[in-house]
Parts: C-alpha cells; structure tokens; sequence
C-alpha cells in the first residue's frame, strides 16, 4: 500500500507563514509528479503548487510569489512553504502524487487525507 501523509496545517494570522509536509509512504518504486491542492468555487479541487521528477514547478497565479513547493526525493516528501498568507488562503490542504508501486509498471493517483489551513485575526 501507498499512503500519503500530511502535516504542518494549523491556525495563522494574516501576513504569517506555515510550512506543510507530505510523506509519501509504503511499497514505492518511483514518483512522478508532486502537489497540493485545495477546493475552489465551481471546482472539486485546483491546483496550487506542482513539481514534477525533474524539480520543474507550477502555481496558480493567486499565490505566485508567496508559496514555493519543495521537495526531498530521499525521504520522498513534497514541501509547500507558505509566505503572506491571506484570509482567502483558508482551505484543506491535501497532497496528491503520481506513483508507481513496487513491482508494478504504472503511475497511480494518490491523495492524501488533507491539512486544515485557517488564515484568521
């Protein structure tokens, strides 16, 4: 079994920073892409911060410049820094990633079981 796991969500003025980490763990052979998510109006979820194998990143423009994605290949974990956070920036959290089990040939689709993020006075 694969299980992705986050942390580091929690309660936050505005113009404060959190740290979130995503462990990705069990039979894994290879992972692709990494990222976080949250809902959005009119959307299940959107995406907020990718990296793909080669370290290549991507952000929705509403948080450019103030979050940056990281990750550590050995210990399989994926970063999201959160600077200037905003009320707006209250959400779940959650991980996803792309990854081929042990044994097998395939990517599958991972999520994990989302991190409250609360931006509030």
């Amino acid at each position: 079994q694969v299980q992705l796991v986050e942390s580091g969500g929690g309660l936050v003025q505005p113009g404060g920073s959190l740290r979130l980490s995503c462990a990705a763990s069990g039979s894994i052979f290879s992972i692709n892409a990494m990222g976080w998510y949250r809902p959005a109006p009119g959307k299940q979820r959107e995406l907020v911060a990718g990296i793909d194998s080669r370290g290549s990143t991507n952000y929705a423009d509403s948080v450019k410049g103030r979050f940056t994605i990281s990750k550590h290949n050995a210990e399989n974990t994926v970063y999201l820094q959160m600077n200037s956070l905003k009320p707006e920036d209250t959400a779940v959290y959650y991980c996803n990633a792309d990854i081929a089990r042990l044994g097998g040939i395939y990517f599958n689709n991972y999520w994990g079981q989302g991190t409250q993020v609360t931006v509030s006075s």
